[in-house]
């Protein structure tokens, strides 16, 4: 079936409203419910209905079955290329089990907090694997990955502190900055002169560089060793983010500073469970001083409900099959080099990735959304990323790879992809 939204602009935003995805504008017919002036910019805001009615709205699809590499959506089975599980592991039986095990032996949740009532023995025993797993002393967990930057950032960062950070970091460093009381600094991404510049300028009594290990949207890594280099010599902290690199990089899935051998330089090293580790939540680990004190302090743990009992079994089950099946992650990085080799050799643009993330940069918003319809209509799941998520003018659909991908869905993908490419024209533009 052909989507006229495809092959026509005319009912289209313009390209300057399409850079602003979601500015609010006035709505027209749509009424007040409700007296406070707080609502308006609820009221005036249609942007979204102007991507639904030209067919290009790509959020909040409602999927049917379990996250594997096919999914089944509007009845509909599609090709998943749009999944964070890098490892394949969230309908793995091993895990599914032990999720059965903990609801029977612990009830589905712990109605109340870690600080209070809802310290599990099963918590206790996943931040001791987590400690181990990640060559630190101590870990903490929490019940998000954005918590657990939330929660040792805002705890970490005082009045008196400064805390630099990566412009493209993920947004739950930004917000945990915010919720501190420091001095917020922001360096151009991966610059390391402009980080040394700005470190240079701000001698404070306590420095922490917040970097992702692997960036989430474009796959390319943190230049951990030069951050490394820098913090030792203006006395600052370093925290990674290594949401996308746990389980992915490192010699045993540890991660981004794994990878780079400086696990023992990098003070503090968070991550979460609902990508690779099959299930929901999130950790930090440090030294133990650091996270007890996170445990007195941080306030998205003390004043949130803990992990529920089945998210603390699929992750303890996830790291172990992490651990002890290498073999899973060469698979992870034979796909990822099969996919990215292949999409170099048609002629996209795959930027400056390193990763199972692999970006086909497009450029204009309504390009990206039409590649996106495309892909979706030839069964394919995968998301486009625009502004402001994507510096302006960069909009690109961001494809991941999955350890349990066949080849064969791979191929079937990369079909698609060029043939899309060569027909929206997006091929011809890059060359």
């Amino acid at each position: 079936m052909t989507n006229p939204a495809l092959e026509s602009a005319d009912s289209l935003p313009s390209p300057e409203a399409a850079a602003q995805v979601f500015e609010v504008v006035p709505a027209a017919g749509r009424t007040r419910s409700s007296q406070s002036p707080i609502f308006d910019k609820a009221m005036r805001f249609r942007r979204a209905n102007e991507l639904r009615e030209a067919g290009l709205y790509p959020y909040f699809r409602c999927i049917e079955s379990a996250q594997d590499t096919e999914v089944l959506i509007d009845g509909r089975r599609m090709l998943m290329l749009g999944s964070n599980s890098y490892m394949g592991l969230t309908n793995d039986p091993r895990v599914k089990e032990a999720v059965k095990k903990a609801i029977d032996q612990y009830g589905s949740g712990c109605a109340g907090s870690r600080f209070l009532n809802g310290t599990l023995k099963i918590h206790i025993e996943l931040e001791e694997e987590i400690a181990d797993f990640m060559n630190k002393e101590a870990a903490l967990t929490f019940t998000t990955g954005m918590q657990a930057n939330l929660g040792a950032i805002a705890a970490m960062v005082g009045k008196d502190d400064h805390v630099f950070i990566d412009r493209a970091d993920h947004a739950s460093i930004m917000d945990g900055c915010r919720l501190g009381f420091g001095k917020i600094h922001k360096f151009r991404h991966n610059d390391m002169e402009n980080l040394e510049r700005v470190l240079r300028q701000h001698d404070a009594t306590g420095k922490l560089i917040v970097v992702d290990g692997v960036y989430s949207m474009e796959g390319d890594l943190a230049r951990l060793p030069e951050i490394v280099a820098l913090a030792r010599r203006y006395h600052a902290g370093i925290l990674v983010d290594d949401a996308h690199g746990i389980g992915v990089l490192g010699s045993h899935g540890q991660g981004t500073a794994s990878h780079f051998g400086l696990e023992e330089e990098v003070e503090l090293i968070a991550g979460t469970f609902s990508k690779s580790v099959a299930s929901i939540g999130g950790f930090v680990a440090g030294d133990a001083c650091v996270i007890d004190y996170l445990k007195h302090h941080a306030r998205a743990l003390i004043f949130s409900a803990s992990m529920a009992p089945a998210c603390v079994a699929a992750a303890r089950a996830a790291i172990r099959i992490i651990r002890d099946e290498p073999e899973r992650r060469q698979r992870l990085w034979d796909n990822t080099h099969y996919l990215m080799s292949e999409l170099q050799r048609m002629g996209f643009d795959t930027g400056d990735s390193e990763t199972p993330i692999i970006p086909i940069v497009i450029g204009d918003t309504i390009a990206c959304f039409r590649f996106w319809a495309a892909l979706h209509e030839a069964g394919i799941f995968v998301n486009p990323v625009v502004a402001p998520a994507t510096p302006p003018n960069r909009a690109l659909i961001r494809l991941s790879v999955m350890a349990t991908h066949t080849r064969e869905q791979l191929a079937f993908a990369l079909e698609a992809i060029e043939r899309i490419g060569k027909r929206s024209g997006v091929l011809d533009t890059l060359r």
